[in-house]
């Protein structure tokens, strides 16, 4: 492996720190070197606070003055909530800067490479773009469809279902399988579900993989205001962020006075035959700059994203257990034959105990 390589992994394992720390702002790394030692790291923070160009020269100080930055995203070129970073790599002295993947935000695309050239700063781009564009799906998918980057999750028996005949599906996964979900909980910006899935399981939906997790606004699409005052997830809608999709001949009820009370932000959206286009669902949260998407649902919202091809990626954690019965999650999908089946590309997976995650992205044609 080059230095160039192997510096620029380092940056990507700095960014992975800020992974669901710093939304709306896409999670950087940055490593600044000389004489081939590393001398400074930074990764984006909170929003609002420093970026990861800024971080690894703080702390480098005096000794960026001829070194080399390597950062995984195209440093900013305007003023938001910080000064742009392209500004503070200048001033630092920086000598060469090697660039990921250069940002497709209108607001930078090429401006800030630009301005570190109008400097006399030499650029180099491309190393590792393929890595660092996956690690950034969520932004890019964001930037690129203005809408959420959407992550399909679901626990299955071996034969492919997720529930017993009676209904009953705690637990299909392990211990393991649940603790990296609630992981995977506290790096996307919404876990979303359908009111069926509340009345039948009575979820939480938060993040409990420590008692710092950085929470997902919880939202429910309820059509019809079906969501019971008891529910584990109503009680806790004052503790933590949550958002109903009602129908809008709904919004005058009494029934949206006292969720509102009890903490729900109530959205009303058009249906179509009692149900909503999902375009609108995803176009109020990109919106509310919303960049990713978990979806933690039932059969119904599952197939109404896939039919919508809004699935970006497939999470199925698989158990050793045959359940039989006819709880499939995708039985209303509407494919008839094999050549019209939805392949996954990039296929990886994971073991967790005796439970194995295949994570994979739907090619649709």
């Amino acid at each position: 492996m080059d230095n160039t390589t192997k510096f620029m992994q380092l940056a990507i394992n700095e960014a992975e720190k800020a992974r669901g720390k710093c939304s709306p702002n896409p999670f950087v790394g940055a490593v600044i070197c000389k004489n081939n030692e590393v001398i400074a790291k930074g990764h984006t923070q909170d929003y609002g606070g420093d970026h990861a160009e800024v971080q690894a020269l703080k702390q480098a100080g005096s000794l960026s003055a001829g070194a080399d930055m390597y950062v995984t995203l195209e440093p900013c070129s305007h003023y938001g909530k910080t000064p742009p970073c392209a500004l503070a790599i200048i001033a630092a002295g920086i000598k060469r800067v090697f660039v990921g993947i250069e940002d497709p935000n209108p607001l930078v695309a090429g401006k800030g490479i630009q301005m570190l050239l109008a400097a006399g700063i030499e650029v180099h781009t491309g190393t590792l773009e393929e890595r660092i564009s996956r690690q950034l799906e969520y932004f890019l998918t964001y930037i690129s469809k203005n809408r959420p980057f959407v992550t399909l999750k679901t626990a299955l028996s071996l034969d492919g279902k997720y529930a017993a005949e009676d209904g009953s599906s705690r637990w299909i996964s392990n211990d393991a399988s649940r603790k990296y979900t609630h992981k995977l909980r506290s790096q996307t910006d919404v876990i979303l579900t359908g009111i069926n899935t509340i009345i039948q399981d009575n979820p939480m939906l938060t993040a409990r993989s420590s008692a710092k997790a950085r929470q997902p606004l919880r939202a429910v699409l309820d059509p019809f205001l079906a969501m019971p005052i008891d529910s584990c997830f109503a009680k806790s809608m004052h503790q933590y962020p949550s958002v109903i999709y009602c129908g809008i001949d709904q919004l005058n009820t009494q029934k949206v006075d006292m969720l509102r009370s009890l903490g729900a932000q109530i959205e009303a959206l058009p249906m179509h035959k009692g149900l909503f286009r999902i375009a609108d669902v995803m176009e109020h949260l990109a919106k509310m700059k919303k960049y990713s998407v978990m979806l933690e649902t039932g059969s119904g919202v599952a197939e109404s994203f896939l039919k919508e091809q809004l699935v970006d990626k497939c999470l199925f954690f698989y158990a050793p257990k045959i359940i039989g019965g006819s709880m499939s999650p995708l039985n209303s999908l509407g494919i008839s034959s094999i050549t019209d089946a939805i392949e996954l590309k990039d296929i990886s997976f994971k073991h967790f105990g005796d439970n194995l995650l295949i994570c994979g992205y739907p090619q649709y044609r």
